[in-house]
């Protein structure tokens, strides 16, 4: 091949390259666009810096809950963030709360993908009764069904924390409504 022809192979050859480049990139930039949580106008809500604490009194379950604890709050369980660290409203129920009671508790072994605030997922389908993100399949307690009526199972983004108080369940927070509920990690 002559200097000529590679010099002309090398002209439009490069920004081929760069387009398809472009195109391949584009749909992942648009997967993260730092628009976090923003759905129909609404903002993200802050993520917890890390789940409840156990549980030191319990407050029986007692039907039905309220938990909308101030004016404008959901009445679902739901984390209050302040300036003295994040309330977990409705984690109170403790240890023995037959809601969260299992006779196998991690029967399908330990969800090991991250837990916190560095670990921001996106729900890829599904819905309460069987749900993923990442190769991961969760499913959301019985008790807790109506409080994940609003979430996009196709969407939404969610931060596990492990649950001090029910063994076998972890805590699913949706970062778009601020409420979470108790799941079970299904492999």
């Amino acid at each position: 091949m002559s200097n000529t022809s590679r010099k002309a192979w090398w002209n439009w050859t490069l920004p081929l390259v760069c387009l398809i480049s472009a195109l391949v990139a584009l749909p992942m930039a648009a997967q993260d666009r730092g628009d976090r949580g923003q759905d129909h106008g609404q903002m993200a809500r802050p993520i917890p810096k890390h789940g409840p604490p156990p549980t030191r009194e319990a407050h029986p379950a007692s039907t039905p809950r309220n938990f909308q604890d101030q004016p404008g709050h959901p009445n679902a369980p739901h984390v209050d963030a302040g300036p003295h660290g994040d309330v977990w409203v409705g984690h109170d129920t403790g240890r023995n709360d037959p809601a969260y009671h299992l006779d196998h508790p991690w029967e399908h072994g330990h969800f090991r993908g991250g837990f916190g605030p560095s670990h921001v997922w996106r729900l890829a389908g599904g819905g309460p009764n069987r749900f993923w993100f990442g190769g991961f399949y969760f499913s959301v307690a019985a008790a807790d069904i109506a409080f994940c009526d609003g979430w996009n199972w196709t969407g939404d983004e969610i931060v596990i924390y492990e649950d001090p108080d029910h063994v076998g369940w972890y805590l699913a927070y949706n970062v778009r409504l601020g409420v979470y509920v108790h799941v079970m990690f299904l492999g």
